[in-house]
């Protein structure tokens, strides 16, 4: 299975209608020269992950323009896409940061509202509901299970997702740069102690006067970095192994030895 993640640059010169037709453009650009079956693109793309001021005014319905674009451009590609996240409005609800995935024939597969809203008590916390739902994609050759940017710092969330099947985490991320390490030590620990390929995409340039980590991450189940992107727009293509999630469990089965239901200490 080969697996294109594509590393978005947000420009704050660019429009969101702009930057949405050319990163349509790059899904079927890059599906086709590099013959992937599965496409990633970053958390909040068409905003900006710490553009707040823009979020409202950015915000969409689930099935608007976003999603029309990357549904189309799925189709058009024969790809799965995960298609990032968008500022989603909620006609009777707050805004949700929701991820969209697309199958090949441009159906909606899933969509994933992010459960951990970064910023404490300002910015995406305050400004975003949190979503309620663990979510897993089957396709034909593994099961995804979805996560957004913060998520990657709690690990509970992950072992929920591997209860539910799943076999690949993909994480869209807008990362900020000053905390780079923790976003590549992340990635590799949420591998290493699920036992699953972990597909990271973040973003580049600057998020309202925030630097963006890049580093988008390929790891495998044994937590090997199989491919790291830079600081800059990139595409990171790399040929995943599903199989070899199976393989791993079986060669170090820990999973088998987690103890659920422990008695709290006592006082």
């Amino acid at each position: 299975m080969r697996a294109s993640l594509i590393q978005i640059a947000v420009d704050e010169g660019e429009s969101v209608n702009s930057r949405r037709e050319r990163v349509s453009s790059l899904v079927r650009e890059v599906a086709a020269r590099e013959r992937s079956g599965l496409v990633v693109l970053p958390e909040l793309w068409t905003t900006g992950a710490f553009a707040y001021d823009s979020f409202a005014s950015e915000a969409e319905p689930l099935e608007g323009p976003t999603y029309e674009a990357m549904r189309e451009a799925a189709r058009d590609a024969g790809v799965w896409l995960h298609a990032g996240s968008v500022p989603e409005r909620d006609p009777e609800g707050p805004l949700y940061n929701t991820s969209l995935v697309f199958s090949p024939d441009g159906e909606l597969a899933a969509a994933y509202r992010k459960i951990h809203r970064f910023g404490f008590d300002k910015g995406e916390a305050v400004l975003m509901g949190a979503g309620s739902r663990l979510v897993t994609v089957r396709t034909p050759s593994t099961t995804l299970g979805l996560a957004t940017c913060y998520d990657l710092r709690f690990p509970e969330l992950f072992r929920g997702l591997v209860d539910a099947g799943a076999e690949m985490f993909v994480v869209p991320a807008g990362w900020p740069a000053r905390r780079r390490e923790h976003w590549l030590l992340l990635a590799r620990a949420r591998a290493v102690e699920d036992q699953v390929y972990v597909l990271a995409c973040g973003t580049g340039g600057t998020h309202a006067g925030v630097p963006q980590a890049g580093h988008s991450v390929v790891v495998d189940p044994w937590g090997e970095v199989l491919a790291e992107a830079g600081d800059g727009e990139e595409v990171l293509t790399v040929d995943v192994e599903p199989a070899k999630v199976l393989a791993t469990r079986e060669q170090f089965p820990a999973l088998k030895d987690r103890l659920l239901g422990m008695d709290p200490p006592r006082g």
